[in-house]
């Protein structure tokens, strides 16, 4: 194993990135790429301050402060070789639940020229319908009455632009590095609609001195247990309470719209350019959707991590099909990429052994994760009158790994959908698999009108909760 330190003096870097959502991605992502540009003299004011606004985010912020907010990130390779970085461009950790104060205060501050977001899919609090930022959720609510003491990362960035406005400390760019469609155009839309609520006069400063930039981000990065933090810090010898560990392939592609300058994270392999689209449809369409696709199949069948389900050449065929029949045509190749050495990288990085990503991981928050990865190719297959075998075979997977919480290895497990709602529930309750189709998921789809996908989808169900998910797969394989 391989260990690769960092050899710039981080007392000498000052922070020019605020990102709020110091979770394993981002340690693995935009840290890992910060960390490599920071070896350039001309870099040093492209430091991290990290922000942590949730109450559960306190284990981390602890154990990277004991440790000078130092980590160690190991490199799982393809090929069994392991590289471990050790990590040096996270120079500043607050905590929001601690003090609420120097969040707003550092995101007013002249020297943060951007704030960088990892709040995931459901983050953004859209309506999955209509894709309208909700203005009646209870925090919402609250932070849009009580100014100055925020409650939500739009209360809090509201606030600290306001300071900033208000001190004339000049511009500044939100970037999100979140798996969304036009991530950039979901953030403004959601922080926009909530600034307008709250303080015209400064939605007025925003739409003159904010930019929002799409991009793309993958890197496949699982959650750490404690049974990974010690066979990690073993494996490197580098005592550590937070390692991370991730694949081999990183990928990061920015439209270059930067209203306060940026990092050279082209130095380290970032691609900019003018427009993101061509990339995050077919990273969404095909790693995302495939990585959906796997999960609830695997689950049920008894898999519970990727690569162990990537020795079954059923689930293997499965997700190729996906990839070949139905989303091949509906994703044009960005220039320069090769979209069948795409695909072929993308098999071998799901069964890449040293990553080992847990499929709990890819089924964790369904109820964001479908609207955004596999409803919109979907309403496109329906109007094409495609073949929507594999796809109704998925939402069925979906609605027995919601309703029935047992595999068919009689294992149970709980469920992990953070926005799931009551009327959800009722949904998934309901013994008519046509009821699942209200799912909030798959609100404005309109799949409850395609006749063609509804039997499909119903035959599934059925056939699922009889014969056992295993069985099904293999019968719609090629």
């Amino acid at each position: 194993m391989n260990t690769i330190s960092y050899h710039y003096d981080a007392q000498k870097i000052t922070a020019g990135i605020l990102h709020i959502g110091v979770g394993n991605f981002h340690r693995a992502h935009q840290q890992f790429y910060t960390n490599a540009i920071l070896e350039s003299e001309d870099q040093k004011q492209w430091g991290i301050c990290g922000v942590c606004l949730l109450p559960s985010d306190e284990k981390t912020v602890h154990h990277l402060r004991a440790q000078n907010l130092e980590y160690s990130l190991t490199v799982c390779g393809r090929n069994g070789t392991d590289e471990v970085y050790k990590i040096g461009s996270l120079r500043e950790l607050i905590w929001g639940i601690e003090d609420p104060e120097a969040v707003i205060n550092k995101i007013a501050s002249h020297s943060i020229k951007i704030i960088t977001l990892t709040i995931t899919e459901g983050g953004y609090n859209l309506d999955k319908e209509t894709g309208e930022f909700n203005l009646n959720d209870e925090k919402i609510q609250f932070d849009l009455k009580n100014n100055g003491a925020p409650a939500t990362v739009f209360g809090f960035v509201a606030e600290g632009l306001r300071r900033r406005k208000m001190e004339n400390n000049g511009g500044i760019t939100i970037l999100s590095c979140d798996n969304l469609q036009h991530n950039g155009n979901t953030a403004k839309r959601a922080f926009m609609a909530f600034i307008e609520a709250q303080d015209k006069d400064l939605a007025e400063w925003v739409k003159m001195n904010v930019t929002f930039p799409n991009s793309m981000v993958d890197r496949i990065t699982p959650s750490v247990s404690a049974e990974d933090i010690d066979r990690l810090t073993k494996k490197s010898g580098i005592p550590d309470l937070a390692p991370v560990y991730c694949e081999d392939f990183v990928q990061w592609v920015i439209e270059d719209h930067f209203i306060a300058g940026r990092p050279a994270w082209e130095r380290a392999g970032v691609e900019f350019t003018d427009d993101v689209t061509a990339f995050e449809n077919m990273k969404l369409s095909l790693l995302n959707a495939s990585h959906t696709l796997l999960s609830y199949p695997s689950f049920l069948m008894g898999y519970r991590k990727v690569d162990q389900a990537m020795e079954d050449q059923v689930i293997v065929q499965f997700i190729r099909n996906f990839m070949d029949t139905d989303i091949t045509p509906l994703v044009p190749a960005p220039a320069n990429t090769d979209l069948e050495e795409y695909k072929n990288t993308l098999i071998e990085r799901f069964a890449n052994h040293s990553v080992s990503d847990q499929v709990s991981r890819l089924c964790f928050d369904g109820i964001s994760k479908f609207p955004v990865y596999v409803v919109p190719n979907l309403i496109t297959m329906i109007k094409a009158g495609m073949d929507l075998t594999r796809v109704a075979f998925l939402t069925a997977s979906y609605r027995h790994y919601l309703k029935y919480k047992t595999d068919e290895h009689g294992h149970s497990y709980e469920i992990g959908e953070p926005w799931l709602t009551a009327e959800d529930q009722k949904l998934i309750d309901d013994e008519d698999p046509a009821a699942f189709l209200g799912l909030s998921a798959f609100k404005g789809a309109g799949l409850e009108g395609s006749l063609k996908f509804v039997e499909r989808y119903t035959e599934f169900a059925g056939h699922i909760k009889n014969k056992g998910t295993g069985q099904v797969l293999k019968s719609i394989i090629k």
